[in-house]
C-alpha cells in the first residue's frame, strides 16, 4: 500500500525564517524592495511543508542564525511557494518574502528562552528547523520584546495556500538558511 504524503500543516499566518548574516543578510533582504526575494536553498521537508502553507499577506520574522541570533525584521510572504530554482531534482520549493520593517531592539535568542510566554515557540523547541511556524500569542510577545505594536503587524491572509503560485523570474541561485 503507498504511504499517503503528510498533511500541510496550517497556517496561522505567521512564521520565522532563518538566515545566516554572512550568506544573506537583512540588509541584503531590504535591498530587494517591494520585488522582495525568493527564499532558496532549504532542503528540509518540514521546512518546506512550512512553505507549501504559508499564504499570500502571512508575515514573518526575519532571524539571523549563527551570528547575532536574533529576530532583526519583519518579511511579507509574496509569492507564495513555486520550485526552488536552486534544485535540481523537483523536490524543493520556495516562497518570495519582501521586507516590511525592521525590529527597533532586535529580539535575541537569549531573550526568547527566558520569556516564559514563549517556552513552547519553535525557536525554543526546533531549534534547527530553518522556516517555521509561530502563534499569534508568540508573534505579539515578540513584537512587543523588539518594540512594534503587534496590532500593526496582522498577517493579511490574501489568499489559501495552493491558489497558485504567482510567476516570478527574478530568482537568484543561492542558499539563504541552514539545509537543515
Amino acid at each position: 500500500m503507498a504511504k499517503k504524503p503528510a498533511p500541510l500543516p496550517v497556517s496561522t499566518g505567521y512564521w520565522l525564517f532563518k538566515s545566516e548574516p554572512d550568506a544573506f543578510s537583512w540588509e541584503l533582504q531590504k535591498s530587494r524592495g517591494e520585488a522582495g526575494e525568493p527564499w532558496t536553498g532549504v532542503r528540509n521537508y518540514l521546512a518546506r511543508n512550512n512553505m507549501r502553507a504559508m499564504r499570500l499577506g502571512d508575515l514573518g520574522f526575519f532571524y539571523h542564525s549563527n551570528e547575532g541570533r536574533e529576530v532583526v525584521g519583519i518579511v511579507e510572504v509574496c509569492a507564495l511557494a513555486h520550485p526552488d530554482k536552486t534544485d535540481d531534482t523537483g523536490v524543493w520549493d520556495c516562497v518570495d518574502v519582501k521586507a516590511v520593517c525592521d525590529v527597533p531592539k532586535p529580539v535575541s535568542l537569549d531573550a526568547v528562552k527566558a520569556n516564559p510566554r514563549l517556552a513552547k515557540m519553535a525557536l525554543v523547541t526546533s531549534m534547527r528547523l530553518s522556516v517555521q511556524p509561530v502563534q499569534p500569542d508568540e508573534w505579539a510577545e515578540v513584537c512587543r520584546m523588539g518594540g512594534l505594536d503587534p496590532k500593526k503587524f496582522k498577517a493579511k491572509a490574501a489568499a489559501p495556500a495552493g491558489a497558485g503560485p504567482k510567476t516570478t523570474n527574478k530568482s537568484k541561485p543561492g542558499n539563504k538558511t541552514k539545509k537543515a
